[in-house]
């Protein structure tokens, strides 16, 4: 599928929504008056750390979608299921000699975000020292319904308490992948009147597709 971008004279899609329904989602938009046909992008957003742009992104991912089957639908339906968030993406469609092009739009309005459910991770802090040892022992415990990258969580230390953001006290980022189901970090060393706790690095990007649980 070839791709062009737009320029000042193309039509564009406008006022693209969502509104979810259980499982299924419905798309509406306003369409420019010589487009009969389109084509919808549906991208499920790896948060593992896939950030596929532009063509890559849209192979094997397109359905043609035409006015009349828009108007008789009275919007787009699709279905979402399992964990993370799908991206969709409403290109017009320009006929040319050749085949059809797509317009890449570069404002964002036609693209909207779904959520396919939130995979919870739970995570339990356990202490371990000597009665007469100036430092403890930190045992991290990670469980997980879904792969997690190492990019979205990190902890933070904090001496004379809980630490109760990312931002109250010293940020340390995990060194490898979660699996889902149980994982066991190695132990860290701290003082003894420091505190650990787990936060995502970026709640906007990691909060729409992972809950963040504390056992």
């Amino acid at each position: 599928m070839r791709f062009t971008d737009a320029d000042p004279s193309a039509p564009l899609i406008r006022r693209l929504t969502l509104a979810v329904d259980e499982s299924q989602c419905t798309l509406r938009w306003l369409w420019p008056e010589s487009v009969e046909a389109v084509y919808v992008e549906r991208l499920e957003l790896d948060m593992m750390g896939d950030d596929r742009t532009g063509e890559q992104a849209a192979q094997g991912k397109l359905k043609l979608y035409t006015k009349e089957e828009y108007k008789a639908s009275n919007g787009y339906m699709d279905r979402i299921t399992g964990f993370g968030a799908i991206r969709y993406t409403v290109h017009v469609c320009q006929m040319e000699e050749d085949g059809p092009v797509l317009v890449r739009q570069r404002d964002g309005d036609n693209t909207v975000v779904a959520s396919a459910g939130k995979a919870d991770i739970r995570f339990s802090i356990r202490y371990k020292s000597g009665f007469f040892q100036k430092r403890k022992s930190v045992l991290m415990t990670v469980t997980t319904e879904a792969p997690v990258p190492k990019e979205a969580l990190c902890y933070v230390r904090k001496q004379g308490g809980v630490p109760l953001n990312k931002e109250d006290g010293t940020v340390y980022p995990f060194v490898s992948d979660f699996a889902p189901g149980r994982n066991e970090m190695p132990p860290v060393e701290v003082a003894k009147d420091d505190y650990v706790r787990l936060f995502f690095t970026d709640g906007p990007k990691y909060g729409a597709a992972y809950r963040l649980i504390s056992d």
